[in-house]
């Protein structure tokens, strides 16, 4: 196998999720507040598994898309660059690979050292020398987002989680590869228990013998991973494109305004091609996609649907605390999608309304 290999369907769709997501994370991190009228001094990004820089057939790696989406951005003026307050680190294991990145970054940008931000490329493991390489460039303390964007092997220990979660307003993003789920037998334990904060987290799921609820135990294993050492806010989905394996994602952060964020890129990504994302708790629905689900006569998604009768199970509640659940908890609904769900929901007859007219404060409840 040479060093460049094909761009994977389901790698196409997240790069047009991570295009969205960091075009609105640089500017948040870089410019002013609004309310304090500050900016942090320093915002680090780390790309834990950063690959060739391109794909076989052409396409940009996610090293060469996010430094240009940086420096291209909309906002490039108003965001305070400078080597000093701007870093990404790129992290590569295979030399071969690691060698290729260096020569396409240069290619594409010019002398590393010249940039208006720093731009640090390693040959390393990502298991390894991420906490390494974050202490080197004085990253702790500040905004980090890291990405441990691993194709097949997830083996960042949860104490790098753990140190990025103690920084504010920082980040993860980690991603399953389609045959890790599978390949339980040949993991090594010892990185497992460091994966996922000890055996006894993560064994039970091992031992599940059903495929198709696997990936599910593994996903809920890991998010709740990540909430253990900080990161009150989890996401976690598959990204499922119209041809090819899917992959698996989980999203951690300290702030509701990163899920809105992360939740906005997902839906201005072009799922024209019939890629989708798809929420664990959903095992029957068939998900439409997102795009007609405020057209008037259009059949709202089954997923939908079915989180929302999940979670009116439990008991009634709120449209506004519906709303908040859908936000922080699904993998791609927004506050404002409860409203249309519970309306469908009360127009099959499904759930008890309250008369006149429907509010935040209105309290539904299954029928």
């Amino acid at each position: 196998m040479g060093v460049l290999w094909p761009l994977e369907p389901a790698t196409g769709a997240k790069h047009r999720l991570y295009k969205h997501y960091f075009d609105a994370w640089w500017p948040i991190l870089l410019q002013p507040s609004p309310r304090s009228g500050g900016s942090w001094p320093k915002v680090t990004f780390l790309d834990a598994f950063a690959g060739p820089g391109r794909y076989e057939t052409g396409e940009e790696g996610s090293p060469v898309f996010n430094l240009r989406g940086l420096l291209n951005h909309n906002h490039v003026d108003r965001m305070g660059l400078s080597r000093e307050r701007v870093q990404l680190i790129f992290i590569e294991k295979d030399r071969a690979t690691y060698e290729h990145l260096v020569k396409e970054l240069y290619e594409n940008f010019g002398p590393l050292d010249q940039l208006p931000v720093r731009v640090e490329v390693r040959c390393g493991e990502a298991g390894q020398d991420s906490d390494r390489l974050l202490t080197e460039l004085n990253a702790w303390g500040h905004p980090i987002l890291g990405v441990f964007d691993s194709w097949g092997n997830v083996n960042t220990p949860l104490s790098v989680m753990a140190r990025i979660a103690a920084n504010p307003a920082s980040e993860v993003i980690v991603t399953f590869g389609p045959n890790w789920f599978s390949r339980r037998k040949e993991l090594n334990e010892d990185i497992v228990d460091g994966v996922f904060g000890g055996r006894e987290h993560w064994t039970h799921v091992a031992a599940a013998r059903d495929s198709e609820e696997m990936w599910r135990a593994w996903l809920d294993s890991y998010r709740a991973a990540l909430q253990r050492v900080g990161f009150e806010y989890r996401l976690q989905f598959e990204v499922v494109p119209r041809t090819g394996k899917p992959l698996y994602l989980v999203y951690g952060t300290k702030h509701p305004r990163g899920v809105e964020v992360m939740k906005d890129a997902m839906w201005r990504v072009d799922k024209s091609d019939g890629m989708r994302f798809r929420d664990p708790r959903v095992r029957n629905a068939v998900a439409l996609g997102q795009v007609s689900l405020f057209d008037d006569g259009e059949v709202i998604d089954p997923e939908l649907l079915a989180l929302v009768q999940q979670r009116l199970s439990q008991g009634p509640v709120s449209l506004e605390d519906l709303g908040q659940w859908l936000l922080l908890e699904t993998s791609q609904w927004r506050a404002r999608d409860a409203k249309k769900a519970v309306q469908d929901l009360d127009g099959d007859g499904r759930v008890i309304l309250p008369a006149g007219r429907l509010t935040k404060a209105s309290v539904v409840s299954l029928r």
